[in-house]
Parts: structure tokens; sequence; C-alpha cells
């Protein structure tokens, strides 16, 4: 799913748009019991519990797409009969009604999902009247276009307030503060079918993880059959290693520093497109070439990227490179540079020691203190 695509159903979740059917869900205390369960229609909550619902589902769609936000094909193995895709495709049509189905929904993740506290599973219903569009992407309310019926679902920490000391109004009095049971932001989640296209993807999933480096692959092989990628780190620590492998003795400052540039400007030129950009195996033997690889580095690419990535890796360019910063580390200094400004370091042999050697361009502060 396109950033786009996710902010339209994120849209959703205010008393305006909103168009949820029924929320359901379970509490589980750290011992993987069931301790309390929900299940109503979404419109018959108090407004004070809808706004907190809606915060709560807007999370499952937040973060960066490729990293926090995964779209995740399902292979044709985990769409056979019996399969967790079939079971997803008969909670949608039972439009969350049909209890002995939440229950084996929610005995699913309990056995699944490693977590040591208590944490509440949150589940919705939708059916979402997709408005047309017009050549020029003008939003038409008044021509449907489709209607995108799907669940999203989430896991929730629930965690005990904390303890602190508090103002009594009835006593007129300090005291200890009342600790609650308080249910945080999400872990993990997901939207079935995904949105694509203004309309449902029936064999793809939109994953969620708050945390980008801990997608937590079992899960999701167990609840839905799939492999994820390499994590946003995995990507980097993964690309890493091919250029030092590929380069050998031969990779250096210099080469490094043409291949930052030369990835900035491929993000800078692809940064408004919808979708992060992929680095495919021939684009990073090509950025390789084109950095000043030589010839015979480049013959052992093939071997390396077997080794190293696999032939099935999937690399984003955002993943790989930091636009942030572009630092320089030895032992004992750590350097860090303007990711747009790499040009202002280089090597330099200095009473024959290699040395970094970097150009003063303004002032200059040493322990906040400027220097002459």
């Amino acid at each position: 799913m396109t950033k786009q695509e996710i902010s339209e159903i994120k849209r959703l979740f205010t008393p305006t748009n909103c168009s949820i059917t029924r929320i359901c869900g379970c509490y589980v205390d750290g011992e993987k019991n069931k301790k309390a369960e929900l299940n109503q229609a979404f419109l018959s909550l108090a407004e004070e519990d809808m706004f907190k619902y809606f915060d709560l589902l807007r999370r499952l769609l937040s973060g960066r797409v490729g990293r926090n936000l995964l779209t995740l094909e399902f292979p044709l193995e985990a769409e056979k009969e019996g399969s967790a895709h079939e079971a997803l495709l008969e909670l949608k049509a039972s439009k969350l009604k049909e209890d002995s189905l939440l229950e084996a929904f929610y005995d699913h993740i309990i056995e699944a999902y490693e977590y040591t506290g208590n944490y509440l599973i949150l589940l919705i219903h939708d059916v979402y009247d997709v408005p047309g569009r017009t050549s020029d992407g003008l939003t038409m309310d008044d021509a449907s276009a489709d209607v995108y019926e799907y669940l999203l679902a989430g896991i929730f920490p629930v965690n005990l307030s904390k303890p602190g000391l508090s103002y009594h109004a009835a006593e007129n009095t300090f005291g200890n503060r009342i600790r609650d049971w308080i249910v945080g932001p999400p872990e993990t989640g997901f939207l079935f079918p995904a949105f694509h296209d203004r309309g449902a993807d029936l064999h793809s999933i939109l994953y969620y993880s708050k945390n980008p480096e801990e997608l937590k692959d079992s899960f999701a092989a167990h609840m839905f059959g799939v492999t994820l990628p390499l994590s946003a780190s995995g990507q980097k620590e993964t690309f890493h290693a091919l250029i030092e492998r590929t380069l050998g003795e031969t990779c250096n400052l210099e080469t490094v520093k043409s291949i930052h540039e030369k990835l900035s400007e491929l993000a800078e030129e692809h940064q408004e497109e919808p979708q992060p950009l992929p680095l495919r195996k021939e684009e990073v033997k090509s950025l390789l070439a084109a950095s000043g690889a030589a010839d015979e580095k480049l013959a052992e690419f093939d071997r390396c990227y077997e080794e190293i990535a696999g032939e099935n890796a999937s690399l984003l360019v955002d993943n790989v490179i930091s636009r942030k910063s572009f630092d320089v580390k030895t032992p004992d200094v750590s350097i860090h540079v303007n990711p747009q400004r790499p040009d202002l370091i280089r090597t330099q042999t200095v009473n024959g020691k290699k040395c970094l050697v970097i150009e003063l361009d303004g002032t200059v502060e040493v322990n906040g203190i400027t220097c002459q």
C-alpha cells in the first residue's frame, strides 16, 4: 500500500467519516488467560469512548512505509483450504458476529504472540463506500467507485499507570494516586485485505510493527503464513556487508562518499513517489560500477550477493542510506558531517601517516567554544 492509500483509510477514523460497523476485543493477562471480552456495534459506544478508540486505530496505520508498515503478499500455500488466509476471509464475511470465529481468532493470537504482560486484542469490521475520483485526482463524494470491506486488528499492551501523589477534590487533600490499567499504543497489528488501487487486494495484507527492528517474524509466519522482509537495520547491514565484501581492500573513503552521494541523488529524485524505492541486485551492481569499482571486483559481486543477501532479498533505498548524517568513525574519533557536504572530508598522507583531513568552512567550535 502507498502512503496515500494508508492515509485514506486512516482518515475514516473520525466521527464525520466513520463507517465502522462493529468492534470486538479480548483482554489477555500475563498468563495468557482471557480476562474480558468486548463485542458491540461501534456506533453504540459513548462518544468519549469512540474518540479513544479512533486514536488507537489511527496508530495502527502510523509510521513509515517500508519500516513500520509493510505490505505482504500471501504465498500460494498460505491461501489453501484451512489456511489462516481462509480464516480471515471467514471472519470478515461474518462481520464479527460469530462468536466461534472470534474465539478461534483470539486463540490463534494468544498462541502465537510472545509478550510478558497484559494486552488487549482489538478488532474492527468496516465497510467503506469508496468515493470515485476524477482524472485529475479530485474526489467525487456522490460517485461511489467500490465498496471496501476490511478488518483492522491490533495488539495493545495494558500496563498499570505510574504511582504518584494526586489531589483528592472530595476531601480537599493530597494522597496516593489511584493506579489504573491503561491501554497503551499498539505493538503490532494488521489491515486485511490491503487497500490497493481503490479497492480490496485479497492476496495482500498490511502489517504494522511499532518497532521496525523487531518485526516479530514468528508471529507473522504463524498468523498469516507469510515471511517478513529484513528489518530496516537488517537491510542496512546487508547493504554494508555487500559493499565491504565486494570491494575488499579497495573500499576507501572516496568510494563510500561516491556511493552515498549517488544514493542521496536517487532518493531525492524519487522522494515524491508513493512507494519506497527498491534497490535491486542489478541496481546495487550499477551503483558500485558508477562509484569506481574495478571490473575484477564487480565480477565477484554476484557471488557476494548470493552469499550475503540471497536472490530474494528486498532492500529499500531509504533503509540503506541515512539522509540525516554522514558519519566517519575511528577507534578514537567520531565525525558527523552534513550529509549534503561529504566533500568537506578526505584522506591524505601527512608526515607519512594516513590522516583524515577536514576542510574548515566557517567558524569552528570545540566543546561549545568558538575557536579562530
